[in-house]
């Protein structure tokens, strides 16, 4: 078991290549071998680009570094076996096709014992919640699977520096408290010295003794949690900061679109399933679904992880063919005199149903925020000023006007899943299918994201919503599917 590490940053800074402004600045830190710390700040504001820094994996045509920034007074790169990071993105992390494989990949490129190692596993999974048989395919797992097996490959190797980057955002609630709770242990029986950003502060604020806040990339306080928490000048929530107890209000939502003479108003619902089974290939997840998606309305799908929420959505986007039963649109949204979503053409799915996946590096196909907003309006044909007004309001609205020339790949997990929802935006289409839109928003992102949802249901559009996200679900939801195991 190693020992914990030290963390040291002395003036270091960072600034990813084609982006205007740096992403960490001249930060001066020492994180003492053992600390427990809660690294917050809002969306953008370089916490994550710190632990990838610590881990060793930003290269040098990623960016730039200034200052220093050490590990065990060595740089992060020379340390690399100390430290485990869990990436925010954890489908980016799975390396083997079965689920014991991947936990043990990391403790084999450490050297572990083989004897070791296969006892190490077990315990590791278990640990995380990820009751699954070591033979069962990673690429069957759902996102928050993917989530717990990335920690469970981290907590097996047990080193020194733990690093993680939103270990909780796609998890069912019993899952928080699961992967919370395995971290405690290991940290615990370890000493290991932890950094975690999240933006779900109440789950971590009574396992870390301290708490770094970064705001544009600087260092703005540090300290107790409960002093730090307390916010007694209000700079914290005014940056975006969730803060325990507190959530931001939203405004409240208008008259049912039908009851205002909008266009999409139907006397039936816009998107209905009969006697719906669901599943990938020849494998059924669920059976017997009835799903009823009316104008002005968002319908939520609640569930534990790998319950189907993820593929029902598809599902019901047209993106994977029914394995028994029918989806059909109400008859103004058919296309070609075609009712069933999976028989449209992708240009016919633009203006129809448009879907966010769960893992927005899916989504992205060009090098630059603004080419992927254009994207989809190009498709309807859309040029010169009808293109910009299509666009611009989308990356003011959405905070994103700073990164239009930034790769889409080098932004947060939370600008990248702004920018997945405003891509389908940018199409306006009649229904918004959504895979856990509110993931990694901090709290003023998240209100903005919550309100411009509210005023399309507003105008008549519908929204599929499968979220873990109580807070979003309460304020927009107006009736939930839950699936159950």
């Amino acid at each position: 078991m190693d020992a914990p590490a030290l963390v040291e940053a002395r003036g270091w800074g960072w600034r990813h290549a084609g982006r205007r402004e740096p992403a960490v600045v001249d930060l001066e830190v020492r994180i003492g071998p053992g600390e427990r710390v809660l690294v917050l700040g809002a969306s953008g504001s370089g916490k994550s680009t710190l632990l990838a820094a610590l881990a060793g994996v930003l290269g040098d045509e990623e960016g730039a570094a200034t200052g220093e920034l050490l590990v065990d007074g060595l740089p992060p790169a020379a340390s690399r076996g100390r430290t485990g990071l869990v990436l925010q993105d954890p489908d980016a992390q799975v390396v083997l096709a079965r689920v014991g494989d991947d936990v043990a990949f990391g403790c084999e490129n450490l050297g572990v014992p083989r004897e070791e190692i296969w006892r190490r596993v077990p315990a590791a999974l278990e640990d995380v919640g990820l009751r699954v048989p070591l033979e069962h395919p990673t690429g069957r797992l759902s996102g928050g699977q993917k989530q717990r097996l990335a920690l469970a490959g981290v907590l097996a190797m047990r080193p020194g520096l733990v690093l993680l980057d939103e270990p909780t955002a796609n998890l069912d609630p019993a899952g928080v408290a699961e992967v919370r709770d395995a971290v405690a242990r290991s940290v615990v029986a370890s000493s290991a010295t932890l950094l975690v950003v999240e933006h779900h502060v109440a789950v971590w604020a009574d396992l870390v003794d301290r708490v770094l806040v970064l705001e544009r990339g600087r260092l703005v306080a540090d300290g107790p949690p409960d002093r730090v928490l307390a916010d007694p000048s209000g700079s914290l929530a005014a940056a975006g900061v969730w803060l325990p107890g507190r959530r931001p209000p939203v405004p409240p939502r208008a008259p049912r679109a039908a009851e205002t003479g909008s266009a999409l108003a139907t006397d039936e619902p816009l998107l209905a399933a009969d006697g719906l089974a669901v599943g990938r290939g020849r494998s059924v997840v669920r059976r017997d679904l009835e799903v009823r998606v009316e104008a002005g309305r968002m319908l939520g799908l609640t569930g534990v992880n790998g319950s189907g929420k993820t593929t029902l959505a598809l599902t019901l986007g047209g993106l994977l063919p029914p394995l028994g039963g029918l989806v059909r649109s109400a008859p103004a949204l058919a296309a070609r005199g075609r009712r069933e979503p999976i028989r449209w053409r992708s240009r016919e799915l633009l203006t129809r149903l448009g879907t966010v996946f769960q893992e927005p590096d899916h989504q992205f196909l060009t090098g630059s925020v603004r080419a992927e907003l254009e994207v989809g309006p190009r498709a309807l044909g859309l040029r010169g000023a009808a293109l910009a007004e299509r666009v611009d309001p989308l990356l003011e609205r959405l905070r994103l006007t700073a990164l239009a020339t930034a790769n889409p790949f080098t932004l947060s997990g939370g600008e990248k899943r702004r920018l997945s929802v405003a891509t389908v935006l940018a199409t306006a289409p009649a229904i918004l299918v959504l895979d856990e839109p509110t993931f990694g928003q901090d709290a003023r992102t998240w209100a903005e994201l919550v309100a411009l949802l509210a005023a399309l249901l507003d105008d008549g559009r519908s929204i599929v919503a499968a979220s873990h996200d109580a807070a979003f679900l309460a304020v927009l939801a107006d009736a939930t599917l839950e699936l159950t195991p």
